[in-house]
């Protein structure tokens, strides 16, 4: 069944977000029109729907070039995906230099999510030349905003002592709040914690919560080292881990 929506149907972008949800086919008509009639927040969501083919067919050349108008007009979050394209080869030929670009502007205006993004690519020296003081300091930053994968990295340089002096103390905390925060691998680094503290218990509850949102990367390199546990417990999530990976690889 085909419809259209109306000139005054055309919606905000909290509108757009929320009926993605419910309906992903008639937002994305939606979300054509009010990017359509210039709404910017649209223009960054009908790059994001057609990146990710949702309630529209896969375009990822035509999802960078809205990510770009929107960019263009002051969006972050445009900017920060400008980057991921430009990182992850998603409609143009993969360039970490001109991601790390694109991140850095979002950055200095403030994106959480960029400051993570480059953060970790200058952590890893791709695209830019490997600065861990500076990776550290953005991730302080987005951490202080609330970006939770960002708390679990501030973590652990502070358990390292890595480029600034180590605070276990501290380190506990963070990692304590990006689990909190819904970051698979602050949940895991938080279960690590707790079970060196003898809270088996909350370790594995922890553990559970780390098992149902990771990534199939994390379940593998995680699965791993569950095997080396001390405890019994602990040492059979790794079973479950695996488990978790067939799952993933079969969809």
């Amino acid at each position: 069944m085909s419809f259209q929506l109306r000139r005054e149907e055309v919606l905000d972008g909290a509108q757009l977000s929320a009926m993605l949800e419910e309906s992903p086919a008639r937002a994305a008509q939606a979300i054509l029109l009010a990017a359509g009639e210039g709404v910017v927040e649209a223009q960054a969501l009908l790059g994001q729907i057609l990146l990710d083919g949702q309630g529209i067919a896969q375009d990822q050349a035509l999802a960078l070039r809205w990510f770009g108008i929107a960019a263009g007009r002051g969006h972050l979050m445009a900017r920060n995906m400008l980057g991921r394209c430009h990182e992850h080869g998603w409609g143009v030929a993969a360039n970490a230099s001109i991601a790390a670009q694109q991140y850095r502007i979002a950055a200095d205006a403030g994106l959480d999510w960029a400051m993570y993004n480059l953060a970790n690519l200058l952590a890893t020296g791709r695209g830019v030349a490997v600065d861990h003081l500076q990776a550290l300091a953005l991730y302080w930053r987005a951490a202080e905003l609330g970006h939770a994968k960002s708390m679990n990295l501030l973590g652990r340089y502070l358990e390292e002592g890595q480029v600034c002096p180590a605070d276990l103390t501290a380190a506990r905390d963070w990692y304590r709040r990006s689990a909190v925060g819904g970051d698979f691998r602050g949940q895991f680094s938080f279960a690590a914690v707790l079970a060196d503290e003898g809270r088996i218990d909350e370790a594995v509850d922890w553990l559970e919560k780390a098992l149902a949102g990771g990534n199939l990367n994390f379940l593998r390199v995680a699965s791993q080292a569950l095997l080396g546990a001390t405890d019994p417990r602990i040492q059979g999530m790794a079973a479950r881990f695996v488990r978790r990976c067939t799952d993933l690889q079969r969809v």
